[in-house]
């Protein structure tokens, strides 16, 4: 079988591309409401290329926000089922002036394809329609394939939730499968086995009632900015802690054996330092520099502004400053409470000088696949037959909220097979993808299917990857 795939991917190689480069651009940024009927080609293409890969039906779901994509093709009604997910939005170009080549004109320079959206997750998500049309075409699809595209991951995912709800008889499935996140690299394939929860916030501090001359009135009144900033500061301790009362309560201390088998991961801290340009890095102590980014919660500020900031000085003392938030989570912690936590420090933190609000925007809770179940065994298998190399479990520093709501609402758990690479800039500008990726990742995602399958009818199902009534 894996032959078979193999030649039909040579085959049409050119064309992949191509109609992978169709997606890409268009402008599907679902954080910018100008862009509004560019989500509705992105999600159109989906569904068009679903159905020339061999769906039986597929269609766009309107909801409140941007339509959902659905596609399946069901060879056998008692056969498994797999339910892969991916989304068609992306981020926003910010700053275009970064941009070797314009992020909607897809380039191929030195092996990688470089637009908005090659990895994140038009690339990724878009090997997903490649690996079933390849195996509908070669007669070797073993299983039922169900797809749900969505437009709206970047901003919190809120219409695919309401909808999950609504559709669960439709979505019935026995694991659901994803390409959104990355692996340590070709040379050492991993599969995500963690990510961490997110909750975002926006502050608001708010001092004089006007934008104040800063020689009249500076030394006397309280400066927003200055506040806001000894506030930020706060937030941390000497020790890289997040210090907020109640915080860590919940968090998921992993055991040394746990520890052990994650630092299995190849790491070399000198390069990640020079791939970044830093003399230095931070977290909290104790802790691998892994480990900060894999299985302990962080806190960042994401973008502050006040005052003036346009061309020469204007010397005021702003009435207002405002800053954006987001604090990554891990297993045990509630983004809600969470959120419930920073705010209630915030406004303690808030001298009587000025008046604060905070405002939640997105979260989700973190989630943890089990490494026993059928589907990460298939997975494990599939990329050892794609990269010739055992993956190695992976927790990723990385949110996708949507995950853990699948859980719950589902009732199914999730597979994060993703072929990303550190260095593909998701959410930066110049984001590329690896050309060897995206075609390694239709293989590998083939071979899942096969592998899946095979451990599936062989009656192998735990409790963690239970099969729905038929």
């Amino acid at each position: 079988m894996q032959e078979m795939i193999l030649a039909y991917i040579e085959t049409h190689r050119l064309r992949f591309i191509d109609e992978l480069f169709s997606l890409l651009r268009i402008p599907s940024i679902s954080a910018e409401a100008a862009h509004k009927p560019d989500m509705l080609r992105a999600a159109a293409c989906w569904r068009d290329a679903l159905l020339a890969a061999g769906a039986d039906r597929a269609a766009l779901f309107p909801t409140a926000g941007n339509p959902i994509v659905y596609g399946e093709k069901i060879i056998d009604p008692q056969a498994p089922t797999v339910l892969v997910y991916a989304h068609y939005d992306v981020m926003p170009v910010d700053p275009l002036d970064r941009w070797l080549s314009p992020p909607f004109e897809p380039t191929i320079r030195d092996g990688k394809i470089y637009a908005r959206g090659a990895d994140d997750d038009k690339g990724q998500g878009f090997m997903h329609a490649k690996a079933f049309e390849a195996m509908v075409a070669t007669g070797t699809l073993p299983c039922n394939v169900k797809f749900m595209i969505e437009g709206e991951e970047e901003i919190g995912s809120a219409s695919l939730l309401d909808w999950c709800r609504t559709q669960k008889d439709r979505l019935a499935a026995d694991v659901i499968l994803v390409s959104d996140t990355g692996m340590i690299s070709p040379c050492c394939p991993s599969i995500t086995a963690g990510l961490r929860g997110l909750a975002c916030v926006e502050v608001e501090v708010e001092g004089p009632n006007r934008d104040l001359h800063s020689g009249l009135y500076g030394g006397a009144v309280a400066n927003p900015i200055n506040i806001l900033c000894r506030m930020i500061a706060a937030l941390h301790d000497d020790d890289g802690r997040i210090a907020i009362p109640g915080f860590y309560d919940d968090v998921q201390e992993l055991s040394p054996a746990e520890r052990k088998t994650l630092a299995k991961a190849p790491f070399n801290l000198q390069e990640y330092r020079q791939a970044l340009n830093v003399a230095e890095l931070q977290g909290e102590k104790g802790y691998r520099t892994p480990e900060h980014t894999g299985i302990r919660p962080a806190l960042d500020v994401n973008g502050i502004w006040g005052g003036y900031t346009g061309e020469g000085s204007k010397t005021v003392i702003p009435a207002k400053a405002f800053a954006k938030l987001s604090i990554r989570l891990v297993p045990n912690q509630d983004w809600q409470t969470v959120v419930r936590q920073f705010t209630e420090c915030f406004e303690w933190l808030a001298p009587p000088s000025v008046k604060v609000r905070v405002a939640p925007a997105h979260g989700g809770q973190p989630y943890v696949s089990p490494l026993k179940s059928v589907a990460y065994r298939a997975a494990e298998r599939a990329l050892t037959q794609t990269f010739g190399i055992r993956p190695l479990p992976f927790r990723s520093g990385g949110s996708i909220p949507i995950i853990a709501a699948f859980e719950e609402i589902l009732g199914m758990k999730s597979i994060l097979m993703g072929f990303g690479l550190a260095g593909d800039a998701i959410h930066s500008p110049n984001e590329n993808y690896p050309l060897k990726n995206f075609f390694k990742g239709i293989e590998g995602i083939a071979l899942f299917y096969a592998h899946f399958t095979t451990l599936a009818t062989a009656g192998q199902y735990p409790a963690a990857v239970a099969r729905p009534p038929a």
